[in-house]
């Protein structure tokens, strides 16, 4: 397997682990005024359910944009914060605490750096984000 594909594969496992992995990685103590104590919130749900969320389209658009000058010229720190207030608002939409959303899939934004820039026909369409994201469906 070529290095391109390999950090393809190991981006799609993650996302497909955070959409639809194991409870213990799933699953953070909820926030102690949203649910009794003892409670857990999930994280799962099926990645067909990520994939048509308004948040991951907003994604896919910050992601486009970021890349708008060429894959050289991205900020990556600045993606990576806009991409954290993103995952914290679609926790909140969720009902899941933002900042377990955000702790859930802090590796996530340069991982899609690195796809990109490896393979810049990613951003050609959502499908073909949705696939380097997510893996095929």
């Amino acid at each position: 397997m070529n290095p391109k594909t390999s950090r393809l594969a190991a981006c799609a496992i993650a996302l497909a682990i955070l959409a639809t992995g194991s409870a213990a990685l799933a699953q953070h103590p909820a926030a102690a005024n949203d649910k009794p104590a003892g409670t857990t919130v999930t994280l799962q749900g099926s990645a067909a359910e990520w994939i048509k969320d308004p948040h991951w389209r907003t994604y896919y658009d910050m992601t486009k944009a970021a890349f708008a000058q060429g894959p050289a010229k991205v900020d990556v720190v600045g993606y990576e914060q806009k991409s954290f207030a993103l995952f914290r608002d679609f926790g909140k939409s969720m009902g899941v605490p933002p900042e377990h959303m955000q702790d859930h899939l802090k590796l996530i934004p340069r991982q899609i750096v690195q796809i990109v820039r490896e393979d810049l026909h990613v951003l050609d369409s959502y499908q073909n984000f949705v696939d380097a994201a997510f893996g095929p469906m």
